[in-house]
């Protein structure tokens, strides 16, 4: 009988050597004459870990990592005889790290082979498809409206709604499209997703098909994700070769039918309606709203725009009811979120979580704290765009409201980590630049306040006029945030002036207007 052994595909497990460990694995099996299996799985999202290797037993799953090739000759004898070793981790199922987090979205990434239709049925996949065939378009909209399933990209919008308006839009053409251009900083569970359980985003994307009346779906992936456009453009494939995409969706009178495209690098594109400019083969620039992608999106279409995280929430919605989704979470922020702790963190990875969760608990319980061993000095949540929270605010829910309460946002669920011995003037500094480099430039207020930005926050840093320049740049946030097109703009200045309200004394003496706002 063949021993069947998991290694993770996951491009952060081939970054730190997963392809090295398969072939010293065919290599150890060749020498002792042993037949193997391997399947290249997802990550389990235990980035400290990778590789980690696992290898199936009558009791379940055993886990070992993180592996090298080095390791390979002793951990192969060790799984061939289900002995210890000292990378043995155990049952995978019963690591604590894993075994606390409340996994919907996530519960087959790790677990499946990601370019397997059977694999992904075996393991309840599709069955959400399956209900919605027999739904009218109305009781799939209650269903995912009941939920309280928001955008999971970082403007937390309802997603039912979104559905509706695109559902009630008379239009000859109706279109999906999956923002997968995720550029945040500490984040990476689109891309986790996409490369280890890539048939729940297509399930998510065709149930929304059925649902608004749509026969085409774009997934828009950003460059830098090559693996991701991979197994999304396999699976894809295996959707079709099985009936579940393409005319007549498995024997129904649906059709549906899937393209990936691939970005060019911008992180504006991440922007939905940046991101349909691309799509239709220009320069990835805003549009001014309205009209909204709903009514008037792709090729002037009414126009789904979900990320990649909201329609893989779609399946256990629809499998299990809109109930069972929104028993999670608190106040509106219902189900799960998918957290990536990264940065300056001892155990970095994805954790799959109720909403309520407080960000103190993720950082120091979850996180165990700074990979440095120094203490945490500020965490950054929701990419780069995002606020800094000191520790006086780790007691904030993981909630859209409780962090808007606080001057932050969640974003897209990444949080970045920093100890003791960061300076928040030159981070401050960055999300100017970075606004600065990103901007697609037709607004004023981003492309030339972020550049002012810059210039003003560099003469703080050189001690010049500090007090008076404070007060230009806390101008200048006003500005970007309530004249900007978009959120890349309108963001910036929750970086900047959170790092200026809670971090003052890397700034220098204050002005009297921010000294006056406290």
């Amino acid at each position: 009988m063949k021993m069947r052994i998991f290694v993770p595909r996951d491009a952060g497990a081939i970054a730190v050597g997963a392809d090295d460990v398969v072939a010293a694995l065919e290599q150890a099996a060749e020498k002792r004459g042993l037949p193997i299996e391997i399947i290249r799985n997802g990550s389990r999202g235990l980035y400290w870990l990778e590789p980690m290797v696992e290898v199936a037993t009558v009791k379940g799953r055993v886990a070992y990592g993180p592996v090298s090739p080095a390791d390979v000759p002793s951990l192969f004898e060790a799984m061939a005889s289900n002995g210890p070793h000292a990378l043995r981790l155990g049952l995978a199922d019963e690591i604590p790290w894993l075994k606390r987090q409340t996994r919907l979205t996530f519960a087959r990434c790790g677990v499946i082979d990601p370019r397997s239709v059977k694999d992904y049925r075996d393991h309840g996949g599709y069955k959400g498809l399956e209900r919605a065939l027999t739904l009218t378009s109305d009781e799939i909209l209650a269903d995912v409206t009941a939920s309280g399933l928001r955008g999971r990209g970082g403007a937390g919008f309802p997603t039912g709604i979104k559905w509706k308006t695109v559902a009630q839009a008379s239009a000859d053409r109706k279109y999906i499209v999956c923002n997968a251009d995720e550029g945040d900083s500490g984040t990476f569970a689109d891309r986790m997703i996409m490369e280890g359980d890539p048939f729940v985003v297509i399930e998510g994307m065709t149930i929304a098909g059925i649902a608004v009346g749509a026969t085409k779906g774009y997934i828009y992936i950003r460059s830098e994700y090559p693996h991701a456009v991979a197994a999304m453009n396999a699976a894809i494939a295996a959707a079709r070769r099985t009936g579940y995409l393409g005319e007549g969706i498995v024997g129904s009178s649906h059709n549906f039918d899937l393209e990936v495209r691939v970005g060019a690098g911008a992180y504006v594109c991440g922007e939905e309606t940046s991101l349909l400019e691309s799509l239709e083969g220009r320069r990835g620039i805003v549009r001014a709203k309205p009209p909204l992608p709903a009514h008037k999106g792709l090729f002037g279409r009414p126009t789904v725009i979900n990320n990649v995280l909201s329609f893989a929430a779609i399946p256990f919605i629809l499998d299990n009811g809109a109930k069972a989704y929104a028993d999670f979470g608190m106040g509106r922020s219902r189900g799960t979120m998918p957290i990536q702790l990264a940065g300056n963190i001892k155990h970095g990875g994805l954790f799959e979580v109720a909403f309520g969760i407080t960000l103190g608990e993720l950082i120091d319980d979850v996180g165990g704290g700074t990979f440095s061993g120094r203490p945490v000095r500020a965490v950054q949540v929701g990419g780069p765009l995002g606020a800094y929270f000191p520790r006086e605010l780790f007691d904030t829910p993981f909630d859209y409201e409780a962090f808007a309460a606080r001057d932050g946002l969640i974003g897209h669920g990444g949080i970045v980590v920093f100890d003791d011995s960061v300076d928040m003037a030159k981070q401050a500094r960055f999300a100017m630049e970075f606004c600065a480099v990103e901007s697609c430039g037709k607004c004023t207020p981003c492309r030339i306040g972020s550049t002012r930005g810059v210039e003003t926050i560099d003469k703080i840093i050189r001690g010049e006029r500090t007090s008076e320049n404070l007060a230009v740049v806390e101008d200048l946030c006003n500005t970007m945030k309530f004249g900007s097109l978009c959120a890349l703009g309108g963001f910036t200045p929750y970086p900047v002036l959170s790092a200026l309200k809670h971090f003052r004394e890397d700034f220098g003496p204050a002005p009297a207007t921010l000294q006056a706002a406290e």
